[in-house]
């Protein structure tokens, strides 16, 4: 199978890249993307002969349709606010997708696309990551074991730098977005959006994590986990997360930055130019991402010492008893299962075991097996299950 990943010289996209060209199933990996150095960067580390190179702008339709065609799948690594064009590129290139995420806004217009994605006979699945992605399926293995479900309570807790290290854990766009927009939670049946940075909550991880604060931030579970489990009676869904990953005091420096107007989307003149506040901050921040190479697992390279655990805590009944399930995915590698995960599901899709149609991860990725698959690469999740008499 040939597997097409855009932005696949990127932090995240390089690894899926690394996870499949070391997979029997796939015989190719193609990373298009624009930054031809850095693909070859990439390419040149991994050093299989699976993967190939494509230099392409997502911006560019018309050349994006021509880097899809003849592929099983595309696996869309690039920012979030890129997956609706792409999903339209796909569809003309008659391509299955699956991408990282989409910030919750996101994830909901890209669903509207599902009768057109069935009508093509093509398949997509939105959001498999680390998080969203692994919670997920995490809700689908205990939604699956209960009778109703009251709450679904996400924790993606990250082991923070060492005081005083500046550095951005995944893509400083998506972050700078997490941090200035509002988080949306379910509560009682409806979607509401709060405050960013609100209802902190000390929770315990899996050592060497330990207790974490955690806190509220925009994510896409929450745009799809109360609907696909309604029936279940759920009542309240949210995810929180420790700063990104990221020290408490550079968080609260962006934050400072965003209240002075630099993460503004509306252009602004200086001395004659027109310039976009939020650009010139994420590409002053760009520097704070490690080298791309630093996200690859061995044997060619040893990831940073970012140890994560995604919990998912879901509460119901069975069998006229309250049970909660606590089901959490653990790894020393850090950002691994960001790259894993979706590169397991595209694997998925060339396969043709996903329903034609938009779906959130929930919908058609089975628990079971799913985990074995993230287990290869020593990414592991444990349950367990507390009953109320």
């Amino acid at each position: 199978m040939k597997i097409v990943i855009l932005g696949g010289a990127g932090k995240m996209g390089c690894i899926a890249v690394q996870d499949l060209a070391g997979d029997r199933r796939v015989r190719e990996v193609v990373i298009a993307d624009l930054d031809l150095a850095q693909a070859r960067v990439v390419a040149e580390t991994i050093a299989s002969s699976k993967v190939t190179i494509q230099q392409v702008n997502v911006a560019d339709h018309d050349a994006l349709v021509g880097v899809l065609e003849g592929a099983n799948a595309c696996l869309n690594a690039t920012v979030y606010y890129a997956n609706l064009p792409v999903m339209e590129a796909c569809l003309q290139a008659g391509v299955s997708y699956t991408d990282m995420g989409g910030l919750f806004h996101t994830t909901r217009k890209q669903l509207e696309l599902n009768d057109r994605f069935a009508e093509a006979g093509l398949s997509a699945v939105l959001g498999v990551g680390s998080a969203p992605g692994v919670p997920n399926v995490q809700a689908r293995y205990a939604a699956d074991r209960l009778d109703t479900v009251e709450s679904i309570r996400i924790y993606d807790g990250i082991k923070p730098p060492q005081s005083g290290e500046v550095r951005f854990t995944y893509a400083v766009p998506t972050i700078v977005d997490e941090l200035t927009m509002a988080p949306m939670v379910f509560r009682d049946g409806e979607f509401v959006a709060c405050e960013p940075l609100s209802e902190f909550e000390d929770y315990w991880f899996a050592s060497p994590i330990g207790l974490l604060p955690m806190h509220l931030s925009l994510h896409s579970e929450v745009a799809t986990l109360p609907v696909t489990f309604s029936d279940k009676g759920v009542k309240e869904v949210f995810f929180k997360i420790n700063y990104w990953g990221m020290a408490q005091e550079t968080v609260q420096k962006i934050r400072v930055l965003a209240e002075f107007g630099f993460a503004g989307r509306e252009s602004v003149e200086v001395k004659g130019q027109r310039i976009v506040p939020r650009d010139l901050l994420v590409a002053l921040m760009s520097d704070y991402v490690p080298p791309v190479t630093d996200f690859l697992a061995p044997p060619k390279n040893h990831p940073p010492d970012w140890v994560k655990e995604i919990v998912t805590e879901v509460k119901g009944t069975k069998d006229g008893r309250a049970v909660t399930y606590r089901l959490g995915t653990l790894t020393c590698k850090g950002a691994l299962p960001t790259g894993v995960a979706p590169a397991r599901a595209a694997i998925w899709l060339a396969e043709g075991h996903i329903p034609p149609g938009v779906h959130p991860p929930e919908a058609v990725l089975d628990p079971v097996p799913f985990f074995k698959e993230l287990e290869e690469r020593e990414i592991y999740t444990r349950v367990s299950v507390t009953e109320f008499l």
